[in-house]
């Protein structure tokens, strides 16, 4: 469901994107191409900042937000998703939040306040708050990042995790082309 918010703003989706009818897209939104949404995610740009102002939540080509996945951004403030980045089931992002391209986000997993580099894999169950992850940086399941201190411990990705990445992009591409043919059928 597409839905104006308060401050008069209504979602940019493109036409060669698939939002699944169970999913809502409120506000300042703007969705690229060969974007997939998937059952029941929610992405909400619909706070003003004290000047009555708001940035938009930015999803780039190619990228995918799986089932339950959250964004929002409090008072306004920015929200990016590279290219080519998948949000796994259920995880949140909130702004001010910077996601890069290739990023994987693993299931269940938060990202707030902070700036994801491109090529990074944050596993399930993974916290990364308030830093400037660098790319390619792997963060491994139920870890918690939140100060600049911690990136000390912050491995980079290997082949075996960038392949797995790449693999569920091109899943849901094909997800998006084939719910765009079914249409009216869903």
């Amino acid at each position: 469901m597409l839905r104006k918010c308060p401050a008069g703003y209504y979602p940019e989706v493109s036409d060669k994107a698939f939002i699944d009818p169970t999913a809502i897209v409120c506000g300042r939104v703007i969705i690229e191409d060969n974007v997939f949404v998937g059952p029941y995610a929610v992405i909400r740009a619909d706070e003003v900042n004290a000047s009555g102002e708001m940035q938009p939540v930015l999803i780039k080509q190619g990228s995918n937000l799986q089932d339950g996945v959250v964004i929002h951004s409090k008072a306004g403030a920015e929200v990016v998703v590279g290219e080519r980045t998948s949000i796994a089931h259920r995880s949140i992002v909130h702004g001010p939040c910077t996601v890069g391209d290739d990023v994987f986000i693993g299931f269940n997993s938060v990202v707030f306040r902070c700036h994801i580099g491109d090529g990074s894999v944050i596993r399930h169950n993974a916290v990364v708050e308030g830093v400037d992850l660098p790319e390619r940086s792997h963060v491994p399941p139920m870890t918690a990042i939140a100060h600049e201190s911690d990136l000390a411990s912050v491995e980079k990705v290997s082949s075996e995790f960038s392949s797995f990445s790449e693999s569920v992009v091109s899943a849901n591409h094909v997800l998006v082309e084939g719910y765009k043919e079914l249409g009216d059928d869903l």
